[in-house]
């Protein structure tokens, strides 16, 4: 009957087809002939044809290029905010007295001021930690430094501190100076040799003769409190044990604002046995503009170059144009992202708000006496003088 099977086991086709389907009916099921495909190929249009070799793989090359971005623009919904700091408000007029500066934020004044011992990790930062040594230099009992011949990402690197030590000479007689060989495991996780290096600077502060209740300061070279913070600090009692310092964010100079967040630089009343060097978040108090984070903050191109490829955040180099020195040059006066990357921040709010380049300032007020003492030395750090040296 024409509705069964024939003889030979074929398969009865039950729609009208053309040659080439018709063949393919008499075909076994588990067999995918040419035929077969060409059969499956000619019943998709030339819309569907656009799609699947043009729009798929357009697709697939975009989130290859920016699924950084699109992570970072979804960070709402999978990460939620920090716990929101206690913001201490700061009082400050150099014509009040330290009497009532102490009264003011809720403090008694002292009979003689704390020791304070500023402690940091160098890498390459020359001009920052100048401008930095010379901002506190007043009110440091004891400078500690620390130098690898490794960067955090195991790259060999010179020891640039002890080559241009001569520069600092108005901090010898205060200054205790370690170096740490460095372990050059590469494709580990940074954030291992940061730590260890850390330790050991934990061990130099020993070394350097800090005691309890003394201040310690905990900041990157480029975290820098200001000079009447920790004047403030050394002179009055009852401060919190910990203490954050809510800096004002740069990026690239003082003509880039990024917004006054930067919170991770600390100042600790010394505990022996129990103050360990870190970097994170150790406490809900946190002190108002108190200072300043000038990130990237580089003379030489070079220097931009090294810090991209050295810091624990390398993975963010995903592609090799980005060091390209003209390119960087051109992120630099523009007021982007070295990295191409969107803000780091945990509301739709925030990321949009700061999406795009950085608005120029043209204010000069209230940064380091030394830098304005020295304009023209430091010009580069000063709005209007985004062009770096290329060496």
């Amino acid at each position: 009957m024409w509705w069964m099977m024939n003889e030979g086991g074929g398969h009865y086709c039950s729609k009208k087809s053309d040659d080439i389907c018709g063949d393919v009916c008499g075909q076994e099921s588990s067999r995918l002939s040419m035929s077969r495909i060409r059969c499956i190929l000619r019943g998709i249009d030339f819309k569907t044809y656009i799609f699947v070799f043009v729009m798929i793989p357009t697709c697939i090359f975009g989130v290859y290029l920016h699924g950084q971005k699109i992570s970072y623009f979804l960070r709402p919904l999978w990460e939620s905010p920090p716990k929101p700091f206690h913001d201490i408000p700061h009082y400050y007029h150099e014509n009040v007295s330290m009497e009532t500066l102490c009264k003011l934020h809720g403090w008694g004044i002292r009979e003689f001021p704390r020791r304070v011992y500023d402690a940091v990790l160098f890498s390459n930062e020359v001009d920052i930690l100048t401008l930095r040594w010379q901002e506190l230099y007043p009110y440091i009992t004891q400078f500690v430094l620390l130098e690898s011949n490794s960067t955090f990402t195991g790259i060999p690197k010179p020891m640039v501190f002890a080559s241009n030590r001569d520069q600092f000479k108005f901090v010898e007689p205060r200054l205790t100076y370690g170096t740490i060989g460095g372990r050059f495991k590469k494709g580990e996780n940074p954030f291992v040799e940061e730590a260890l290096q850390r330790v050991a600077l934990d061990q130099l502060l020993k070394i350097a003769g800090i005691t309890d209740d003394d201040l310690l300061i905990m900041s990157d070279v480029d975290e820098i409190p200001s000079r009447h913070t920790i004047n403030l600090l050394r002179w009055c009692d009852d401060i919190p044990q910990v203490l954050h310092l809510r800096l004002k964010n740069y990026l690239y100079s003082f003509e880039f604002l990024v917004d006054n967040n930067s919170w991770r630089a600390s100042v600790h009343r010394y505990q022996t046995g129990k103050t360990r060097y870190a970097h994170y978040r150790q406490s809900d108090e946190i002190l108002a503009d108190a200072g300043w984070h000038c990130s990237f903050c580089f003379r030489h191109i070079s220097e931009f170059i090294f810090k991209m490829k050295a810091y624990s955040h390398n993975d963010r180099v995903r592609f090799s144009h980005y060091l390209n020195p003209k390119r960087i040059q051109r992120v630099i006066c523009k007021g982007a992202d070295l990295f191409d990357m969107l803000p780091e921040e945990y509301t739709f709010k925030e990321i949009i708000g700061k999406m795009g380049p950085i608005p120029h300032s043209y204010s000069a007020v209230h940064l380091p006496s030394f830098l304005l003492e020295n304009a023209d030395k430091y010009k580069f750090l000063l709005p209007g003088n985004c062009m770096r040296e290329s060496g």
